[in-house]
């Protein structure tokens, strides 16, 4: 390398730090070799560089999506057992993973028993929207009535307010779980009001319709909540046993048929 290409080496590298430009910084003369080698123009250079610029960009950005949306755990559908939930319509569940239901602004409802399946399917929406560019946020519905409440006591409501307006997804997790106070209730329905026609909602709920108003305080408060949460919405049922129990009752059986073997 002569000292002219020396410095335009230093040069280069200097522009691309300051032009925040890591992987082209870092891949210009390996993807340089390989140009040259393929007889590669100049122009098809600077597109390979393009490419895996814009990839790695977009590949931060989705870890930073994942990581803003605070999952509890990482669950992808692939690891869902449609089995064990025969009665669950696949077809509807892999239509809403491509996200259209966001560009709608539709809601999704997933009913069923604990331990059913029902958190599972939410964060697997919630990442596969992370993955198509959408800002996501996931609470439990008692974290959230929290957070509220202690916001509204600093005085910083408006704040929080602002900042769940800026989602595309806020999935809310285990309604029905802990019935709420009077405020934490109304906190509540403000943001589902709020965020009505404006962003799409994934509730959780281990409680049939009927039984919402133990949760919610009042049959007026529930009835306004399910008419903004049910418009343009999509309802998922999850039936059976929970996957825990079930799992439980395995392990239980496996240890007794293997005390039995060793008493034999």
């Amino acid at each position: 390398m002569t000292k002219t290409q020396t410095k335009s080496v230093v040069l280069l590298q200097h522009h691309l730090k300051n032009l925040r430009l890591p992987t082209i910084l870092s891949e210009c003369e390996k993807v340089a070799v390989r140009c040259a080698t393929d007889n590669v123009d100049h122009l098809g250079y600077l597109l390979q560089l393009s490419e895996l610029e814009l990839i790695e960009r977009e590949r931060r950005a989705a870890e930073r999506r994942l990581k803003a949306a605070k999952f509890p755990t990482h669950k992808t559908l692939d690891t869902f057992d449609f089995k064990v939930q025969p009665s669950l319509n696949k077809l509807l569940v892999n239509e809403l993973m491509r996200g259209e239901y966001i560009e709608k602004r539709e809601n999704i409802l997933l009913v069923g028993n604990s331990g059913t399946g029902k958190t599972h399917l939410a964060i697997s929406l919630g990442i596969a929207a992370c993955g198509q560019g959408k800002k996501v946020r996931f609470y439990q519905v008692t974290e959230l009535i929290t957070h509220l409440m202690e916001a509204r006591e600093d005085r910083d409501l408006l704040r929080l307010k602002r900042q769940l307006s800026k989602l595309d997804l806020l999935i809310l997790d285990e309604l029905g779980y802990v019935p709420a106070s009077k405020l934490g209730a109304e906190l509540l329905f403000d943001v589902i009001s709020t965020a009505y026609e404006r962003m799409s909602l994934i509730v959780t709920t281990n409680l049939p319709f009927e039984n919402w108003p133990e949760v919610l305080g009042s049959e007026r408060l529930t009835g306004a909540t399910l008419d903004r949460l049910t418009h343009r919405c999509h309802i998922l049922e999850t039936a059976g046993e929970s996957y825990r129990l079930q799992d439980a009752k395995r392990r239980r059986t496996k240890s007794s048929s293997g005390e039995s073997i060793k008493t034999k």
